[in-house]
């Protein structure tokens, strides 16, 4: 399935030469059809000689309409430029190829319409004018097809040059991202809402929960259709109509995008390459405010000139777009600037969602060179990878522009070459990746948060897990994918519930020494009914806590580690063996006195070995 759009000035033939080639009139509008004037977005569909399913968007050639053009151009395969060969080339004939060139449509097809009303000779020179126009563009060179709808001259030529140019076109990357830019919205009784547009990126299914953009809408997909036929699932590079469940008609509208939910975040400004056109008129300041043309959308914007004060016509530049309503766009999206009715330049999209930068800061502008020059896909997964963030597999091939094959085996050769690491028992969509900068940076930060604490607390045998995740402010999956790799490393080791430097000990005095061999030996001489720590350096005991030598059961009670195991040996074995005991005849089952025996049942109940039911502790299951 393609995609082939009409361009071309008013009156010069497009919607005629579309009813002759179907049988279809595009013009679907009252008003249309009553002023013989296209002014909005048409639609129809053939079938080639060759078999190729072909879907056409006809569009207004009018200047006062070219903002409706625009939103049926993004997406097209083939681009139509109808020129009457008894007018030959006119303003919007000239403005429409700006517009392709500037949206990167690289296939074209002229057709010279009104055949019938010229002879061989203006014909000749009508082809020579289009050809100077064409050159440079991304049309230049497109073959020449003069036909007439009235004699139906040409028109069989015109549909095998099609065919054969569509040869040449590779079909549309399925990225596992479907967008749907909506170009109309309405309602069909005993269906409710209706959207149409050209999807890209990836499939649509009936059933699928999806979001409308930028509004952040929750819909379900009831059903779908091409070409008025039921299709499940809707492929990319196919115009679509989506039968939406949950969203009223008017609350979607004209440049809203259907996509799979959770992916896509609306851009409040996005980087760009600008390039203004030759004939643009006066250079282009910074902080000018432009309308900005991007899929089927119109918003207004700012253009921050990022590495000049004015941008010259012929002239690119790095730029921030500010937009005065959030995009969902992404990374490669082709648009076009406008002010008033002049169509002043475009460009492309580097970035998404981006913070405010200084103007000629170089490290910003060599990043921006740097996105915009990556091309295979092992570049374009290190230029999409965050400096201080992973990123998971799935979110990483989008935001590469790459389907997730593709993303996993650079992600692979890149991890074996050790420019990025892959956290993960195998490579899924949520298996995170780090850049090499990245992982360093973490392992860095995580050296500087130990040796912190060591100096703070040199007897601790190290910091507990818990705190160095929320001092390193990392997602509890990705702190636990990441530790294994980083203890693997040498980078920390760890001890028990704790995490420490691999060269950590903490050491003692001579003095600390003999202050712990004299507290052990208190304790061991009465071990159910020990002497309070008080007397005992806090960290010092806290060391002891962490060896297992000791355990704190309540403020005040410590027991050896031995003597902590036998009680608890006993309690466990009575209650097994009764059913349930009581604070009182665990005071007697050990020989101890209440204040010990209820500062141990406490204990266990906070460590989930027993439970509590009345006076009574039963074994937690």
């Amino acid at each position: 399935m393609f995609v082939v759009g009409t361009s071309g000035h008013v009156d010069h033939g497009k919607s005629t030469l579309i009813h002759a080639l179907t049988g279809i009139d595009p013009d679907r509008l009252e008003e249309e059809k009553r002023r013989g004037m296209t002014i909005d977005l048409g639609f129809a569909w053939l079938t080639l000689p060759s078999g190729k399913e072909v879907s056409i968007v006809d569009v207004p050639g009018h200047e006062s309409f070219v903002h409706n053009m625009l939103a049926g151009v993004g997406s097209l395969d083939v681009a139509l430029l109808i020129v009457a060969a008894d007018e030959s080339v006119m303003p919007q004939t000239q403005e429409h190829v700006a517009i392709l060139d500037l949206l990167h449509i690289a296939r074209g097809l002229v057709v010279l319409t009104k055949r019938d009303l010229v002879d061989d000779e203006l014909l000749g020179l009508v082809q020579e004018e289009v050809a100077d126009v064409l050159m440079g563009t991304s049309l230049e060179g497109a073959p020449m097809v003069p036909v007439s709808a009235v004699t139906r001259e040409g028109l069989d030529t015109l549909l095998a040059t099609l065919d054969r140019l569509l040869d040449e076109t590779p079909a549309r990357k399925d990225l596992g991202r479907p967008r749907l830019p909506v170009d109309r919205a309405f309602s069909v009784a005993g269906f409710g809402t209706v959207v149409t547009g050209t999807l890209i990126d990836g499939m649509l299914r009936v059933g699928q929960e999806v979001e409308v953009l930028p509004g952040g809408l929750s819909a379900r997909i009831r059903g779908l259709q091409t070409h008025r036929h039921k299709v499940d699932p809707a492929l990319p590079g196919t115009r679509v109509a989506a039968n939406l469940a949950g969203v009223a008609v008017d609350q979607v509208h004209r440049g809203d995008v259907v996509t799979a939910s959770g992916w896509l975040r609306p851009s409040p400004a996005v980087d760009v390459q600008l390039r203004l056109l030759r004939d643009a008129g006066p250079p282009l300041e910074h902080a000018s405010s432009l309308t900005l043309h991007a899929g089927t959308a119109e918003v207004t914007c700012r253009v921050r000139l990022l590495d000049s004060d004015e941008l010259t016509p012929g002239a690119t530049a790095w730029a921030q777009l500010v937009l005065a309503q959030p995009l969902p766009l992404v990374k490669g999206d082709f648009f076009v600037v406008r002010a008033g009715n002049r169509t002043l330049g475009g460009g492309q999209v580097v970035e998404t969602n981006v913070r405010r930068h200084r103007r000629f800061h170089r490290a910003t502008l060599e990043r921006l060179s740097a996105l915009s020059q990556a091309v295979e896909p092992r570049e374009l997964v290190l230029q999409s990878l965050s400096t201080d963030q992973p990123v998971e597999l799935e979110g990483l091939a989008q935001l590469a522009h790459l389907g997730l094959d593709e993303a996993a085996t650079a992600v692979q050769a890149l991890a074996t070459e050790g420019q990025v690491v892959l956290l993960g028992d195998e490579i899924d969509n949520r298996a995170l990746v780090y850049s090499s900068v990245a992982w360093h940076n973490l392992a860095a930060r995580m050296r500087q948060e130990l040796e912190a604490y060591h100096r703070q607390s040199p007897l601790r045998l190290g910091m507990p897990r818990e705190e160095v995740r929320s001092r390193l402010k990392l997602p509890s999956r990705t702190f636990d994918l990441a530790m294994p790799r980083l203890v693997a490393s040498g980078a920390v080791a760890e001890a028990g519930p704790r995490l420490r430097l691999s060269a950590h000990q903490p050491r003692l005095t001579p003095q600390q020494q003999a202050q712990i061999q004299a507290y052990l030996g208190a304790l061991e001489a009465s071990p159910l009914s020990p002497p309070p720590d008080s007397a005992l350096d806090p960290q010092i005991l806290g060391l002891l806590i962490e060896e297992g030598k000791v355990v704190k059961v309540a403020e005040g009670v410590v027991f050896t580690g031995a003597a902590y195991d036998a009680m608890v040996g006993k309690v466990v074995a009575e209650i097994r063996a009764k059913g349930s005991i009581t604070v009182a005849q665990v005071r007697d089952l050990l020989g101890t006195s209440r204040k010990y025996a209820l500062a141990l049942m406490e204990y266990l109940d906070q460590q989930k070995v027993t439970r509590r039911l009345g006076d009574e502790r039963i074994l937690r299951s």
